[in-house]
């Protein structure tokens, strides 16, 4: 058995407040990370919807309220666009992928200018559920960001069932099992919230209801979730399903099954892959993930297994307190590492979005400076 090395969780806490806070552009927009050549100068709604949560449950609610504030005002700039969406799909005529919300925006809240992965659907559920669950913690009215809302609770109801990019920005034929829970997830948050109110929160009660019977009845084989509806692989993104997102029941068999089968299939010595099959960079395991593996074993109520995968992902800071992407070592396709290097350059870090998951992580656990110094 590997021993993960020790580090200072409270320093690390420390640092990665600073990270995300002192790197969030004025108008609230998180960058993905900040040198990486391939995510400078964007922020998409699902890392940044993620970013914000651990910002908020660490108590960082400015920096929260104004993500959220950030994508309210992206949703509203392209509220025609939205609208075309929804109609063309009412019709029966669906708008094709290139004309759908891009999954990332830059800083000002326009569409980037190179290509990209771009359709995926479920950053908008995400930021919904992170909305919510920031108001909820922090006593927020969520008025503010009501007509975005709205908007985009309309536009998971018109096209939740279509295939899209999944979190990894991949195999956009498929309908995934993370985007299933995402919707799910969203649109329960924007209904209990106070997001939407009346028929439209009506309607997007019964939107979650479809979305969690469409995973739990076509993207579950042998008892488990898996990465893709006809697929039978399991990605880590999953575990995001039992916690933070609660779209699972963490004492549910489907929990049980996925828990394990990421576990079984998908760690080593603490730090998670995102699949099986990955070559992106040599395919090595992300602290981000280990994260949210610890978040679904907390919700289950093993502290002891979540505390181990938050010290795994806490040892991969560089000297400078930086956490990465992923990380070398038990690479899964080691041949396709340099590939990536000469194509965008080291690594991502910082990446915030690891940086906010540890601190999502750590105040799950309710860890303090007095009992991260015993």
């Amino acid at each position: 058995m590997t021993t993960t090395p020790r580090v200072d969780l409270g320093a690390l806490l420390d640092r990665s407040r600073a990270v995300i806070t002192s790197l969030q552009e004025p108008n609230g927009a998180y960058p993905a990370s900040p040198s990486f050549s391939a995510y400078r100068g964007y922020c998409w709604f699902r890392d940044g919807s993620f970013i914000a949560d651990g910002a908020s449950a660490a108590g960082e609610v400015a920096s929260a309220s104004a993500f959220h504030d950030w994508c309210a005002m992206v949703v509203n700039l392209h509220a025609d666009r939205i609208r075309d969406i929804v109609e063309a799909a009412d019709a029966g005529t669906p708008l094709p992928d290139k004309h759908m919300l891009p999954a990332r925006f830059t800083f000002d809240g326009e569409f980037g200018a190179d290509d990209w992965w771009d359709f995926q659907l479920d950053g908008y559920g995400t930021w919904l559920w992170a909305a919510a669950a920031h108001a909820e913690r922090h006593a927020i009215d969520p008025a503010r960001w009501a007509d975005a809302a709205a908007l985009t609770v309309e536009y998971l109801l018109s096209s939740w069932e279509r295939p899209c990019y999944d979190w990894w920005e991949e195999h956009d034929e498929a309908v995934h099992g993370s985007t299933l829970g995402c919707i799910a997830a969203g649109l329960r948050a924007a209904a209990d919230a106070g997001l939407v109110t009346g028929e439209r929160a009506e309607r997007a009660r019964a939107g979650a209801e479809d979305v969690t019977a469409r995973l739990e009845r076509d993207a579950v084989v042998d008892g488990h979730l898996v990465k893709w509806i006809g697929s039978d692989a399991v990605d880590a993104s999953l575990s995001s399903l039992i916690a933070p997102l609660g779209v699972v029941d963490p004492s549910s068999p489907l929990a049980a099954a996925t828990l394990r089968a990421v576990s079984d299939q998908l760690e080593v010595d603490g730090g998670v892959y995102r699949f099986r099959a990955d070559t992106f960079f040599g395919g090595g395991r992300w602290p981000l993930l280990s994260c949210f593996l610890g978040l679904a074993y907390a919700a289950v109520g093993d502290r002891t297994e979540a505390r181990r995968l938050l010290e795994w992902a806490a040892s991969t800071a560089d000297g400078a307190g930086m956490l990465p992407e992923q990380v070398d070592g038990h690479l899964l396709a080691p041949e396709y590492r340099q590939e990536w290097i000469d194509r965008w350059g080291p690594v991502a870090t910082p990446l915030l979005w690891s940086h906010a998951m540890v601190l999502r992580l750590a105040a799950e656990l309710g860890l303090d400076r007095a009992e991260l110094a015993a």
